[in-house]
């Protein structure tokens, strides 16, 4: 190697029959080495070379202490470059041919030469290192790979909660709107937290789990988290599903290194979304053998409320489906709390969407308030949508600020889906469908027990070819059976319009039809509301075996009784559908003004169907406003 550094520009490169003429004038050749890829040795070079390679070696000679001591298998570097000094130089003939007659003229000028042979370190780098090599690179990813797998069964059956630090949850009850008696629940838990001696002073104990319960988008995780921010202590947050697994044993694992984790960070909140996915009645399904969900329920049960202590972990979890919950994961000492999240109330939903409206520029005159009043029985999510949606079409438009129209728009579209411009409707159709929404509008507004429209429309939306907007003037929990008759006369309307109307029915009622039954249906086997059947209750429930219920219940009643409120039900539809015919009969000039006004317009806003009911029957609904009659 270093014979290379010091003499890698020194070394010539001669032609075979360069060197064989060489060899053919006498004392040229000093020493030659043949092996079986080359030749090489030292020539004594022509007077004018050697001198110019020697001057440029006296201006950068090697130093000889360096050269000393370090021979080679022929001679030492420094004994090469003393030749050199004398007019002599190395050289090398890459390119050998197989010459019988070489050997034979070297002899013939007494030039003294040996073979050596090389060993052909490019074959064995292939055949043996390079192999080895590549055997070794696998075996170590080999090894690599099977001690990841490992680790990654290990980690199998660890917890998958997402942990979130105390200083990192910025959510605050302040960022909650719409549920305030929830609120107040839960504001209770955060002073347990906070400061748990000024109630066990009084001998209090804190509740080791509250259970929030309440339709889908009412904000049950967001209350969750909100909990996690005030009481400023570590959030776990796991869905229930992410419990259950196909491998045995893999849940219960999982849930034995959550509270493991939860009890190295007390005080600490445990919030299990989604629980019916875990807490299901157990003994549901059909069949025996061993069920994982159940062995997943039952160490959930001990970690809540078993042997050990859990002092400083409140359980929080979350569920549209309480009724599916086993009962011993609904008993005190579990979820001592049960916290009921329901739809908004008009002022609730006002205030969500004063909480959404936040960083969206509203134009002047934009009333949340009304925005409310159009939407009972919205969720906290679905207000949340309108508001988004409200925004996309304000951007869409190219426009600055949110507009009424925006917000009318967007509740359409949530309501009913976005438009369906692309459908062509041919004009027998488009009269069908006027007729048949211009039916819906005008026995909601007369009917004594119907609700206010608020708008009515031809433009096909979603799977509808046009729809009629009628909404409560107030929020209701319960109705009477004057109302659900009035909504089986309004959902009837279509059918009896189209029929009085243009003498010809349609598949447009199929819809209208199903809730006709189903609201029929309930007044005679939910609620008792007839006289024939009495203040019982027939329904038929579905689903026990796979919610937890007994395989073989049947049902409390007989065959007769059925075919008795079969009857009272087709009586009550037959009774509406009457009383709809009679009303749209009486208003039949109304219903034919108003649906070619539709027919040219598209769609009616309530007051402008109510102003044309005034024009029509200036006598009868001169004091109608919003579908009530002013004196």
């Amino acid at each position: 190697m270093l014979h290379s550094i010091f003499f890698r520009n020194k070394i010539e490169e001669l032609s075979y029959s360069e060197f064989k003429k060489l060899v053919a004038e006498e004392h040229r050749i000093e020493k030659c080495i043949i092996s079986n890829t080359h030749i090489k040795g030292i020539f004594v070079k022509e007077e004018a070379a050697w001198k110019e390679k020697l001057e440029e070696i006296k201006k950068n000679p090697p130093k000889e202490s360096t050269l000393k001591d370090k021979k080679q298998k022929e001679e030492s570097l420094f004994s090469d470059f003393l030749q050199l000094k004398k007019g002599r130089a190395q050289f090398v003939v890459t390119r050998v041919f197989e010459d019988p007659d070489l050997v034979k003229l070297m002899e013939k000028h007494n030039l003294p030469f040996h073979g050596e042979m090389e060993s052909n370190w490019v074959a064995l780098l292939f055949s043996w290192i390079i192999p080895l090599g590549l055997l070794i690179v696998l075996w170590l990813f080999i090894m690599k790979r099977m001690n990841s797998y490992g680790k990654d069964v290990m980690s199998f059956v660890k917890t998958r909660a997402k942990i979130t630090a105390e200083e990192n949850t910025k959510t605050t009850f302040e960022d909650v709107a719409g549920c305030d008696e929830a609120k107040e629940e839960l504001k209770e838990i955060v002073e347990f937290l906070k400061s748990p001696s000024k109630f066990e002073q009084l001998g209090g104990k804190i509740p080791k789990g509250a259970l929030l319960v309440g339709p889908p988008g009412t904000g049950k995780t967001l209350l969750a988290r909100a909990v996690a921010g005030e009481a400023a202590v570590p959030f776990f947050n796991i869905s229930g599903s992410e419990f259950v697994e196909m491998f045995v044993g893999v849940g219960a694992s999982r849930v034995r290194d959550l509270f493991q984790q939860a009890k190295a960070k007390p005080p600490c909140i445990v919030f299990i979304d989604e629980i019916d996915a875990v807490g299901r009645h157990r003994g549901a399904g059909v069949g025996g053998g061993h069920d994982e969900r159940e062995q997943t329920l039952n160490q959930l049960l001990a970690e809540m409320d078993g042997f050990e202590n859990n002092k400083g972990i409140i359980v929080l979890a979350a569920t549209n489906r309480p009724d599916i919950l086993d009962p011993a994961l609904l008993r005190p000492g579990r979820f001592d709390r049960r916290v009921v999240i329901d739809h908004p109330d008009i002022k609730g939903r006002e205030e969500i969407l004063k909480i959404h409206a936040k960083g969206k520029p509203l134009a002047a005159g934009i009333e949340l308030k009304q925005i409310a009043q159009r939407t009972p029985g919205f969720s906290g999510a679905d207000l949340a949508n309108i508001m988004n949606e409200a925004a996309l079409l304000a951007a869409r438009k190219g426009k600055t600020q949110i507009d009424q129209q925006d917000i009318s728009e967007a509740i359409e579209r949530v309501v009913a889906g976005p438009q369906r411009k692309s459908r062509i409707i041919s004009a027998k159709e488009k009269k069908i469908t006027a007729y048949h929404e211009v039916g819906h509008a005008l026995v909601a507004e007369i009917h004594p027990s119907g609700d206010p429209v608020h708008k009515i429309t031809i433009i096909p939306r979603g799977s509808a070819l046009g729809y009629t907007l009628s909404l409560p003037e107030e929020d209701k929990y319960t109705k009477t059976k004057d109302e659900l008759m009035a909504k089986i006369c309004v959902f009837l309307a279509g059918r009896a319009a189209e029929e009085i109307g243009l003498d010809i029915v349609s598949t447009g009622a199929q819809n209208d039809f199903e809730h006709v039954t189903d609201i029929a249906r309930s007044i005679v086997a939910r609620y008792g509301m007839t006289k024939e059947m009495g203040p019982m209750s027939f329904e038929r429930e579905e689903g026990y075996v796979f919610l937890g219920r007994n395989f073989e219940r049947k049902a409390s009643f007989g065959s007769n009784t059925m075919d008795q409120v079969d009857k009272e039900v087709i009586k009550i539809v037959t009774e509406c559908y009457d009383k709809t015919k009679s009303i749209l009969t009486e208003n039949k000039e109304a219903l034919e003004k108003i649906s070619a006004v539709i027919l040219e317009k598209e769609t009616l806003e309530g007051d402008e169907f109510r102003s044309l009911l005034k024009e029509i029957y200036p006598e009868r609904f001169a004091g109608l406003v919003c579908g009530k009659h002013t004196e």
